[in-house]
C-alpha cells in the first residue's frame, strides 16, 4: 500500500518542511505571534487537566503580551490561580548574518 499525498485546497501537494509544535511542552507555554486569549486558553486546559503549576515564557516585544496574559487568567478565568515566580533573564540570539544579539525574556510560574 503507497501512502497518500494530501493536497491543499488549491490543489498543490502539502510538503512539511517542519513537524508542527505544540503550543506547550509539559507544563511550559511559549508566548508568541498568536492573540492571547489562544494562550489564555491554553493556560486553563492545562490547569483543568490537574497540573498545580505552569510555566509561560516569553523573550523580547512578546513579554508585554505574557503580561496580558497572565492578567487576563486571573481576572476573568481562574481567579484561584497566583504567580508563584517571576524570572527576567537576557538571552544572546544569534542573527541570520551571523551577529549575537541580547534579547530580554521573561518566564512567570502560575500555580493554583
Amino acid at each position: 500500500m503507497e501512502p497518500t499525498k494530501t493536497t491543499a485546497p488549491s490543489g498543490d501537494a502539502k510538503q512539511s518542511a517542519k513537524p508542527a509544535r505544540a503550543p506547550f511542552e509539559g507544563n511550559v507555554i511559549f508566548v508568541g505571534k498568536k492573540e492571547p486569549m489562544n494562550y489564555v486558553l491554553a493556560l486553563v486546559g492545562r490547569f483543568n487537566a490537574g497540573a498545580a503549576s505552569v510555566e509561560l515564557k516569553a523573550r523580547g516585544r512578546t513579554i508585554s503580551k505574557a503580561v496580558d496574559i497572565t492578567q487576563i487568567l486571573k481576572n476573568r478565568f481562574l481567579s484561584d490561580v497566583r504567580i508563584a515566580d517571576v524570572k527576567l533573564s537576557t538571552e544572546e540570539v544569534e542573527n541570520e548574518d551571523g551577529t549575537k544579539s541580547r534579547v530580554s525574556s521573561m518566564s512567570v510560574t502560575l500555580s493554583r
